[in-house]
């Protein structure tokens, strides 16, 4: 998987984001759109798309889309 297939199924998690305004830098928290629902929406797609279970605090620990990428990629 690469960050950029990535992106595109992260984007799919929001109504109002555009895939465009997300890169690996991107501090999703920082998004408008960004809730305990997205935080939700992240951990199922891990699990749906790339069969890996994140935790809570994993998930508090990433910042940016980038570090999610490497997180679920390292396991």
């Amino acid at each position: 998987m690469e960050i950029k297939e990535f992106i595109e199924k992260f984007a799919e998690i929001f109504d109002d984001t555009d895939v465009s305004v997300l890169s690996p830098e991107t501090k999703f928290r920082e998004l408008d759109e960004w809730s305990s629902l997205s935080a939700l929406g992240v951990i199922a797609l891990a699990d749906e798309e790339f069969d890996v279970e994140l935790s809570g605090n994993e998930m508090r620990n990433a910042q940016t889309v980038q570090e999610l990428f490497d997180l679920i990629s390292s396991k």
